[in-house]
């Protein structure tokens, strides 16, 4: 069942993401160009996801068990610290320079993009780099 619960959880995330224009890397860098034609649209879809995650999360710290009756495991790190900064900037030149972030880049390699292809393949990539040097 939970299995089946993160399946249709990501099927209605990606069609969320298809539906916002997230999904689409020429309105995504329309965003992030603040000096040019700046498309503002992005933010309200920001500022929505963040409303239903504090609603979420604010349900989610009261409960000891999700729905299906598993543990509740909420992120636990609170400090902002050197890995936190370096990673939320790696992360964002990547998504300013590729106008793909992970989610949205799962659900366009679904459709076939070969940039998306590229994308996910070099961010697995950079994850197995980042485990090796963290060794």
């Amino acid at each position: 069942m939970a299995l089946l619960s993160a399946a249709l959880a990501g099927v209605i995330f990606g069609f969320g993401l298809l539906l916002s224009g997230m999904a689409n890397p020429g309105k995504v860098q329309g965003f992030l160009d603040l000096a040019g034609a700046w498309d503002p649209s992005l933010a309200m879809v920001m500022i929505g996801a963040i409303a239903v995650g504090l609603v979420g999360f604010g349900i989610a710290k009261r409960q000891a068990h999700s729905l299906l009756k598993l543990p509740m495991e909420l992120p636990a790190a609170t400090q902002i610290d050197r890995k936190l900064l370096t990673g939320s900037a790696l992360f964002g030149i990547g998504w300013g320079l590729a106008g793909i972030c992970p989610g949205p880049g799962l659900v366009t390699m679904a459709m076939g993009i070969p940039q998306a292809i590229v994308f996910v393949v070099a961010m697995l990539a950079g994850m197995q780099l980042l485990r090796f040097i963290q060794k």
